[in-house]
């Protein structure tokens, strides 16, 4: 087993920095998938460090080289301005970037708080939207190349997790087959997109750094970009509402469109909401399994996310008998 502290070494030689100026080297939690360490120089300066599991741990298909789709985020998130780490070396078996101020976003925040920081990241959120990708898909390459339209790319992104829960046998509230046949039948809403744009897909709060160092609440950084694809900006507002409705956050929508983001909740636009966010419950309640998530873990999945996986489907199927209302 490598020592952590002769392989932090090595990664800082390798990006350029003085090995012999580590000073603190830590693990941080809250990760699930890439090992995540905290390392501190002489003079302060943080940086973090993810070295992801060996090649024989299972995993989901989707999440072979998630480094290669992080990496992307920084580089896209520091081109649109946004408050996130900055990528400072990489290779095959490691990530090295700048540590970003503050805590993952918990309730100790005032309802003014949360009102301009929800406000504030809707404005970072449109800039994020505003980079565009050369292809629809997961930069990794893990489910194939980029490709140029965004059903092929979302239902091969789809058809994958749907692989995974028939292989590892997912506990889900419907048959796979079940949930493959309601999906397709709104796949034509996927047509209206056509410009593959920056989705981070995992802004749920422990991913926003909430900073006070400099007196008011301030996001201090967008983490964890590791599942970003390229995509239709709408599949980002599933994790920002996790197990919600996006449309209730009023301040998130005023400083998105404050940015110039583009949210309108017209019937197609609603029909690919709820395919994006029955994605994304699948995966929740897929990973568990090669995840070994504990009992408390799982119950939660199954009393949280697996009634709002149903609802995504019961609004697909209710959108499908009314054909109508797509093309008005």
């Amino acid at each position: 087993m490598v020592d952590s502290w002769e392989r932090a070494r090595h990664i800082l030689e390798v990006a350029g920095l003085d090995p012999g100026r580590l000073a603190h080297l830590a693990p941080l939690t809250g990760g699930t998938y890439n090992t995540v360490e905290e390392l501190r120089l002489t003079d302060g300066t943080r940086y973090v460090l993810k070295i992801p599991p060996a090649a024989a741990t299972p995993g989901l298909r989707h999440e072979r080289r998630l480094l290669v789709s992080e990496a992307e985020f920084y580089r896209s998130a520091a081109r649109a301005g946004v408050a996130a780490p900055h990528l400072v070396s990489m290779g095959d078996d490691f990530l090295l970037m700048t540590a970003c101020p503050g805590d993952s976003w918990d309730g100790s925040l005032t309802d003014a708080e949360q009102t301009a920081l929800r406000t504030d990241l809707g404005r970072q959120t449109a800039r994020l939207h505003r980079v565009t990708g050369p292809g629809f898909g997961y930069p990794s390459g893990a489910l194939g190349p980029l490709v140029p339209d965004w059903r092929t790319a979302f239902t091969t992104m789809f058809d994958a997790v749907l692989d995974d829960a028939r292989r590892y046998g997912a506990r889900l509230p419907r048959p796979v087959d079940a949930v493959a046949r309601t999906a397709r039948s709104a796949y034509g809403a996927l047509d209206e997109v056509t410009v593959p744009c920056l989705v981070h897909f995992d802004l749920w709060r422990g991913n926003i750094l909430v900073d006070r160092s400099a007196g008011d609440a301030r996001i201090g950084g967008l983490i964890d970009g590791e599942r970003m694809f390229w995509g239709d900006p709408l599949a980002d507002f599933v994790s920002l509402a996790l197990l919600g409705d996006i449309e209730r956050d009023e301040a998130f929508l005023a400083g998105y469109r404050e940015a110039c983001g583009r949210a309108r909740f017209d019937a197609p636009a609603r029909l690919r909401l709820a395919l994006y966010r029955a994605y994304l419950y699948l995966i929740m309640l897929t990973e568990t399994i090669p995840r070994a998530v504990g009992e408390e873990h799982e119950r939660w999945v199954q009393e949280a996310v697996a009634p709002e996986l149903v609802a995504a489907l019961d609004e697909i199927e209710g959108a499908s008998r009314r054909p109508r209302e797509l093309t008005s």
